[in-house]
């Protein structure tokens, strides 16, 4: 039970800011210093004020009753005069109201007189006070009544102060006598309580206003270090965010290569291909047409002679025709310096001269300048698009569209043929054109359908001069 008291306190604790902790802590830390400065200065102040209270009193006294006794170093008891003497001193006047009881002692703890006049002549072991009192202090105890011969004062129940003052001989100084009296502490106690309670007050205020200044200083620190802390947490994530998105960037990059590396080898065999059913075969049909008897046997006529060269070189005119048409298809123009908008509409221009069809071009007045790759891959992308368009759309309907947005460069290639299921029919041309865009960090969207077909490709232009 007590366990589980003790592990919720912890989770409070544990939930609450350092700020909060530290003024529970430091307001604990410091309730405890106050209890034990406001006890110690109320203990100083309390004793202080009796000492004073009892030396005044005391001095008083003995102004009074000193003259009244006889030499105490000879003379071992008091006579009757003297008994009188001190009854009528005080049993009258201020110091009759003033003390409610007094006793004379001698040395050996013998009572000489005491207005009580029971106790004269009897003989008390001395109290630690007594035996003070005769080594020359004034002391003083505050409503303290414990000794055996302070029945009648025990029994008046009113707060009383009990001073025992030496009685000094006057030549010598040296104390012959002690004299214990009672004085009624109401005024006392009225003025040791105000000491008291403004020490306490002053005491709570000080450890107050250090708690509070303290607080003050604590907390302006908590909240620059939630500031911080909070500013950090934006920032760890900032970087995680940005740590997964290289992470992604990278597995994309990882992928796009390898995929980049099977299509080379997929473009190299349909070259091979080509090369090999095109002007490989023209080229192997002339050779064998090189080895007719027409061109070998001197009989032949010249005119077959001619016929035949001339099939020759009709097929090797073939020949270079289908290569110098490979040739057109991988090597580019000159586009390193050209503007996006010139890449453009030599795009288009060199897809309508060869397939002698229209393309609808739609330019804005300004496009963003990009990078030699970014220029190629846009160049690509139209080149690819548009033969797809005029492949298998019938060249229907073919418009290409370039927009910024979003500081993002936007192509797009359409056509409005039949149309194909793009997770199927994705051929070699799309595949590349996809892994060379998102190999610089955009982004290919392919949409299709009966209603036609919409390549688009967004590349980021915020960075690029």
């Amino acid at each position: 039970m007590f366990g589980r008291y003790l592990k919720r306190l912890a989770r409070i604790w544990s939930r609450l800011s350092l700020a909060w902790q530290f003024v529970i802590a430091g307001g604990i830390g410091l309730l405890a210093v106050m209890l034990v400065v406001g006890l110690w200065v109320t203990s100083q102040i309390r004793d202080g004020v009796m000492h004073n209270a009892a030396a005044t009193t005391a001095l008083y006294v003995d102004s009074v009753i000193a003259p009244l006794l006889p030499d105490m170093r000879k003379s071992q008891e008091l006579d009757d005069t003297v008994k009188r003497a001190l009854d009528e001193t005080l049993g009258q006047g201020a110091l009759g109201k003033r003390l409610v009881s007094f006793k004379l002692w001698r040395r050996d703890g013998t009572i000489l007189y005491s207005k009580d006049a029971s106790l004269i002549g009897r003989q008390i072991t001395p109290n630690a006070n007594l035996i003070a009192a005769f080594a020359g202090n004034v002391m003083v105890k505050y409503n303290r009544l414990e000794d055996q011969e302070d029945d009648k004062e025990r029994s008046m129940g009113a707060p009383l102060l009990e001073i025992y003052n030496p009685v000094r001989e006057p030549w010598s100084g040296e104390v012959v006598a002690v004299t214990e009296f009672y004085e009624l502490s109401g005024d006392f106690e009225e003025s040791l309580h105000s000491a008291l309670w403004w020490s306490w007050l002053v005491v709570a205020a000080a450890t107050a206003a250090a708690l509070a200044l303290l607080s003050g200083i604590v907390f302006r620190g908590s909240r620059t270090i939630v500031t911080q802390q909070a500013a950090l947490e934006a920032k760890v994530s900032e970087l995680q965010a940005a740590l997964a998105q290289n992470s992604s960037l990278r597995q994309r990059v990882q992928r796009a290569s390898r995929r980049a590396t099977a299509i080379n080898e997929r473009y190299l065999r349909r070259i091979g291909a080509d090369l090999h059913d095109g002007p490989a075969q023209l080229v192997a049909l002339a050779a064998l047409r090189m080895d007719s008897p027409v061109l070998v046997d001197p009989a032949t006529s010249s005119t077959l002679r001619e016929a035949e060269i001339a099939g020759i070189h009709k097929t090797l005119g073939e020949a270079m025709r289908e290569i110098r048409g490979i040739c057109n298809g991988l090597v580019l123009p000159q586009i390193e310096t050209q503007a996006v908008t010139d890449i453009l509409r030599l795009a288009v221009s060199e897809h309508e001269r060869r397939t002698s069809t229209n393309v609808l071009l739609t330019l804005p007045e300004r496009l963003p300048e990009l990078g030699t790759s970014e220029k190629i891959s846009i160049y690509r992308f139209v080149q690819e698009g548009l033969n797809n368009a005029y492949r298998h759309g019938k060249g229907k309907g073919q418009q290409v569209k370039a927009t910024t947005k979003g500081g993002k460069l936007l192509v797009e290639v359409l056509d409005t043929g039949p149309g194909f299921d793009p997770a199927r029919s994705e051929g070699l041309g799309l595949a590349g054109l996809r892994e060379r865009i998102e190999s610089i960090g955009g982004q290919f969207e392919t949409l299709s359908g009966p209603g036609g077909t919409r390549l688009v490709i967004s590349l980021s232009v915020e960075e690029q001069p």
